[in-house]
């Protein structure tokens, strides 16, 4: 296979059937030091000057950087190499720019002030909704004419294939235990609905976050002292789990656009998930799905109550969302935009 593109990937923590799966691609790979969660001077540091060491000795033409501390750190280095273009997407605001407290407030201003810095020079800046990309603009981190946006970072739809349903009213959530993911609501939730219907069963799959704002698995435990949530823990492919469960729940605070919900799209899965930013793209209200407000556990509670008195309009639903997935979230579309953007299709 002859390639048009010397093609790098940096990431961290990558394990070895990773690596190999990336170079089988014919992508060289290099491993970051990098500590996703929280500020450490030293350690992010140290981030940039490896970033910054690389790109001397790659000399790359194009660098595309993802997620909060490789666009930071990625962008800030990029400005030292000369005749490199820049370009940043944006894949959510984060528990970064939650606000809150007087110190919570603080950090959402730090972190814009590091974003306008990083992406002073970026050709373009990619957003996967236009709620965030309005934030950026309007905190002045970048220019609304460097400002783009895509439909998520796409699904294969010829990996998530679409089952069919079966009549079980089982749902599932599949996310790190985090606060702002819901979990604390869809725990809530579910004890409401089991109090009229004791059979359904509620699932849980994601791994525990170092983030500030993880949920350990002690305290999963004690917030799911009823046992109401079967926990499965965390795994690499969520296929035979999405194509389990009938009615696929995220009640997120926040997201760029939620892969979970894509892949459950398109398996066919119907959605109830939260009217914010990101997640409030993947549904149509009433057509594949339903949007319920954030930290609305009640309101949960009631739309998972209604698919279990509406058996009859799952398959509906679930075509729609196949269909949502094809026309929107095929991840050949999204790449092809991104390659668009970027100048190099």
């Amino acid at each position: 296979m002859v390639f048009k593109y010397d093609v790098v990937a940096l990431a961290s923590g990558a394990t070895l059937t990773e690596i190999k799966n990336i170079e089988s691609l014919g992508t060289r790979y290099f491993d970051l030091d990098i500590n996703r969660n929280g500020l450490n001077v030293f350690q992010d540091f140290k981030t940039f000057w490896q970033l910054l060491s690389l790109f001397k000795h790659e000399k790359p033409d194009v660098i595309l950087a993802y997620t909060i501390k490789p666009i930071i750190w990625g962008g800030l280095a990029s400005r030292l190499i000369p005749e490199c273009r820049f370009y940043a997407l944006v894949t959510g605001l984060g528990f970064a720019f939650q606000k809150g407290n007087r110190l919570k407030n603080i950090l959402v201003r730090l972190v814009a002030f590091l974003y306008t810095k990083a992406l002073k020079k970026s050709e373009k800046v990619i957003f996967q909704n236009l709620d965030n990309r309005q934030v950026f603009i309007d905190l002045g981190i970048i220019n609304e004419e460097k400002a783009f946006v895509v439909n998520g970072s796409g699904v294969d739809l010829s990996h998530f294939s679409k089952e069919p349903l079966t009549s079980i009213p089982k749902f599932l959530l599949i996310a790190r235990l985090l606060g702002d993911k819901g979990i604390k609501e869809y725990i809530a939730a579910a004890n409401i609905v089991r109090l009229k219907y004791p059979k359904a069963i509620f699932q849980l799959l994601g791994a525990e976050d170092a983030s500030p704002d993880g949920i350990s698995l002690q305290e999963f435990e004690y917030l799911n002292s009823k046992k109401v949530i079967d926990y499965l823990g965390s795994t690499d492919d969520v296929r035979p789990f999405l194509k389990e469960c009938n009615i696929f729940v995220l009640p997120s605070y926040h997201e760029g656009l939620p892969r979970t919900v894509l892949e459950a799209m398109a398996i066919g899965r119907p959605i109830i998930t939260t009217n914010v930013p990101g997640c409030k793209e993947t549904v149509v209200d009433g057509v594949n799905g339903f949007l319920v407000e954030k930290q609305n556990s009640a309101q949960l509670a009631v739309k998972m109550i209604w698919f279990i008195e509406n058996f009859d309009k799952w398959n509906d639903m679930a075509h729609s969302s196949r269909i949502i997935a094809e026309e929107k979230f095929d991840v050949k579309k999204v790449n092809t935009e991104l390659l668009k953007l970027m100048g190099l299709n």
